[in-house]
């Protein structure tokens, strides 16, 4: 698999025989709208076996080698050239395909308003054979210890057909929203909990979830230990009952961190009572913030290099966005950017006729435009360099996995990625 950059003047036909690919099969494994409409710095990924790469001023065999994970006299030997060759710029060497590692991938699938689109479905079912994990979102706890349902429709079927895991997302949502006061009441009533539990264990049974997944968020400092408690309590039935048990954790970087959305979640607890966590890492970008990456490298890094402080790397995945934000400059408090789709930001550029910039730092794409009413743009997005950046990331990491927020939103190339850099796991 080879991600390719658009430079100034190409066509897909130059790319296409670049690498001895073709047109049809570049535009298919991209969903390219308009193969004819290239725009330059858009990221493309070209489904061959292995990948090319062009000699650069000062590249030597074994530092090109290693830079791939390989044996200098290995990479020689496959492209027929003698170990001790002076390079010359420009020289293009194929780079055989790397070793895959196994990873569990999870994705939450949201229905909206109610109901789950034929399109929602169609983007589970196509997902579904990259996951460990289907998660609809989400079971939300009522005042009395019962669950409210999600719309599920064939989400079961899907799973079963892919051999996907069912994860039941348990949240205190109430209103569209995070509810405090209901987390204190669940927290601090044992009777409750006890209620819930026994409410949870029915569900999962007669729909056939295999991992109880608690997201309770916006919990005050002093509930920290009643969570931690109920978490302990929780796994001691759920492992009794042939269950896992895993959590969502706000994006901390210290145990100190302040803060309403982070003082209740305790890395360390979690990371011994749970089989694996999901730790939030994205939204630094965020529909009522100003303009910025949604998920960057650095910050990415410093919350599981945290992590991995308080827990195992086999404990830990990796949240990860599949959109990304338009916003409307300047910049005003209380306004809302809105959601794109990686396919969605790429049309934008091309209907605008701007080019793609890259943040090499925060390894995110990103264009400014002006709109039909003069009124300027910044979007940041996904694709394939910046996937392939976190991909890397959970390599370097050794970590569990990835979980996807969430299904619903085009983006071909991250599934392409996963089947370049993984063995999915399936339980």
């Amino acid at each position: 698999m080879q991600i390719h950059v658009v430079q100034p003047g190409q066509s897909i036909f130059d790319i296409a025989q670049m690498y001895n690919s073709t047109i049809g099969a570049i535009a298919g494994a991209n969903e390219l709208p308009n193969p004819n409409q290239l725009v330059v710095g858009q990221a493309l990924v070209i489904p061959i076996v292995g990948s090319f790469y062009w000699v650069q001023p000062g590249d030597s065999l074994y530092s090109i080698a290693r830079n791939f994970g390989m044996n200098y006299q290995t990479l020689a030997r496959v492209n027929g050239i003698s170990p001790n060759m002076q390079l010359p710029v420009g020289l293009r060497l194929y780079i055989p395909p790397q070793p895959r590692r196994s990873a569990e991938i999870n994705a939450y699938v949201e229905p909206i308003a109610g109901k789950v689109s034929p399109e929602l479905e169609q983007s589970a079912r196509s997902a579904a054979p990259h996951l460990t994990y289907l998660a609809p979102f989400s079971f939300q706890i009522q005042r009395d210890g019962t669950l409210k349902e999600p719309p599920l429709n064939n989400f079961r079927q899907i799973a079963d057909n892919s051999g996907a895991v069912l994860l039941m997302a348990v949240t205190n949502l109430e209103g569209g929203q995070f509810s405090t006061e209901l987390g204190r009441l669940i927290l601090t009533n044992p009777q409750l909990q006890n209620t819930l539990l026994d409410n949870i264990i029915a569900t999962a049974k007669r729909l056939n979830f295999r991992d109880i997944h608690f997201d309770m968020e916006h919990l005050p400092r002093e509930l920290r230990e009643n969570y931690n408690a109920f978490l302990r309590k929780a796994k001691a039935r759920l492992s009794a009952e042939g269950f896992l048990m895993s959590t969502a954790l706000a994006p901390k970087t210290s145990a100190t961190q302040a803060g309403e959305w982070y003082e209740a979640h305790d890395y360390r607890a979690h990371g011994q009572i749970a089989d694996f966590v999901v730790l939030m890492t994205y939204e630094w970008g965020y529909s009522g913030g100003p303009a910025m990456p949604v998920s960057p490298l650095p910050q990415v890094r410093q919350v599981i290099e945290y992590a991995l402080t308080e827990m195992p790397s086999s404990k830990i995945m990796m949240g990860q966005n599949l959109y990304g934000y338009d916003w409307t400059l300047p910049f005003v408090p209380g306004s809302t950017a809105r959601a794109v789709s990686p396919q969605d930001a790429i049309l934008l550029a091309a209907n605008h006729n701007v080019p793609i910039s890259y943040d090499t730092t925060a390894q995110a794409p990103h264009f400014d435009y002006t709109d039909e009413a003069g009124k300027r743009h910044t979007v940041w997005f996904e694709d394939a360099r910046s996937i392939q950046a976190k991909f890397d990331l959970v390599k370097e990491l050794n970590l569990r996995g990835v979980s996807y927020w969430k299904l619903g939103i085009p983006f071909p190339q991250n599934w392409l990625l996963i089947e370049n850099n993984f063995d999915v796991v399936k339980r």
